[in-house]
């Protein structure tokens, strides 16, 4: 078998896998981009609350008020407690970050299960007391990749021109955001 049939075959088995999520996620044509990360990232300034205010749709996202929470555990591990309220009830998870390379820290993996692969959590960009920027790709054999983009803020809202400043900053790193739409920040009364 030549490697391209090898290939094919191998998209085969992996087709029934990858198309429930196609319906939720983007999904491009090649591998993922490499855009540049935060210079000098300080993850002690990163941790703490962050709210989503804008994203990539995402299968596991489809609620309002959607907020996440970083903290360091005692194995140096990080905590990420993301939590949405979806049809009037608080929803929860908490998954594991960790700086894979201390060279590149603001490349950091972050997983919601034992079971899961590691998958990137990329921090392009953070002033670390208003808004960071956020990205998230992976390759599947290179023929195409699923990403994800956020827009995080340290409030319920940021203006519009920090929002459009955070989309030019994805576009100009190559990171389709034709589909990225804003979270719902508003009625978020249930205790988060």
């Amino acid at each position: 078998m030549s490697p391209t049939q090898k290939m094919k075959t191998s998209f085969a088995y992996l087709l029934p896998l990858i198309l429930p999520m196609v319906s939720a996620q983007v999904a491009h044509w090649g591998p993922c981009p490499e855009p540049a990360v935060q210079q000098s990232f300080n993850l002690q300034k990163y941790l703490g609350k962050w709210y989503e205010i804008a994203k990539l749709p995402a299968q596991f996202e489809k609620g309002s008020c959607i907020e996440a929470n970083y903290s360091i555990r005692a194995d140096g591990t990080i905590k990420v407690y993301n939590s949405e309220i979806l049809k009037g009830k608080l929803r929860s998870i908490e998954g594991t970050a960790v700086v894979q390379d201390i060279n590149e820290p603001a490349k950091l993996a972050v997983s919601f299960s034992y079971v899961t692969p590691y998958t990137p959590y990329w921090v392009l960009s953070t002033d670390y007391e208003h808004s960071a920027l956020v990205y998230s790709c992976t390759d599947v054999l290179r023929l195409f990749h699923f990403d994800f983009a956020w827009i995080l803020s340290r409030m319920r809202s940021l203006p519009p021109e920090t929002i459009q400043k955070a989309k030019d900053l994805f576009t100009n790193s190559s990171i389709d955001i034709s589909k990225m739409i804003m979270t719902q920040q508003q009625g978020c009364d249930l205790e988060l």
